[in-house]
This record gives C-alpha cells, sequence and structure tokens, in this order.
C-alpha cells in the first residue's frame, strides 16, 4: 500500500486507474497474470473465478483492446476455431505502468508550478 498526502493508495488502485479497468476486468487479469504460462479459453477463466461465461468474456474484449492480453485463434481438428487468451509480457505491463505514473507526475508537477 502507498500512502499519498492523507490518501493510502493500494496497487490495485494504480493498475485499475492506470488502465481503466473495472472490478471484473482487474480479476481476469490478475487470473492471467497468476497463470500466465498458459492460454485459456473464456469458459476456463469463467470457471477459475467464479463469473459468467458472458461478464468475463466482455472483460477479456476490454482487456484485448487495451492491450493486456493477447487472442490467439486455435483450429480444432473437424473444423472450425476457438479463441484462447493469454496475458501479456508482464514486463511490459509494468513497463506501461510506469509510463502512466510518470506521464500523471509530470502533469501534477506542472500543475503545481501553475498554483
Amino acid at each position: 500500500m502507498l500512502t499519498f498526502a492523507c490518501k493510502k493508495i493500494d496497487l490495485e488502485d494504480i493498475v485499475r486507474c492506470s488502465f481503466d479497468l473495472n472490478k471484473t476486468e482487474y480479476k481476469v487479469m490478475m487470473y492471467l497474470l497468476k497463470h500466465s504460462r498458459r492460454k485459456y479459453r473464456v469458459t476456463e477463466v469463467a470457471k477459475g473465478i467464479s463469473l459468467t461465461r458472458t461478464s468475463v468474456q466482455k472483460a477479456i474484449k476490454r482487456l484485448v483492446d487495451r492491450g493486456l492480453v493477447i487472442r490467439f485463434q486455435k483450429n480444432l481438428p473437424g473444423g472450425g476455431y476457438t479463441y484462447v487468451y493469454q496475458i501479456e509480457d508482464k514486463k511490459r505491463i509494468m513497463q506501461r505502468m510506469k509510463d502512466i505514473v510518470t506521464s500523471w507526475y509530470h502533469n501534477v508537477i506542472k500543475a503545481i508550478d501553475t498554483f
């Protein structure tokens, strides 16, 4: 936990704020980070975190749109395909967060300078 002036800020708050994530999206992201060595179908993630498939599907779509999750097409033996998902490289996510926080810091300094 971090403290800024009179407010304590959890790392979860920083992650969620950095990428504009709701609680479900954050929960899905953390699940995928914890299990980052493989690719998952939406139904597997939903079962793993006890949420509906629809909720997880919406969350994953937004995570893909934000560049936090990568979507892969898996061709099925009898024809057709399914999608599987994997979290983006953790180091890349961390660097993006650092860049966002650094930008915020510089904006705060500018605002203070105009005070």
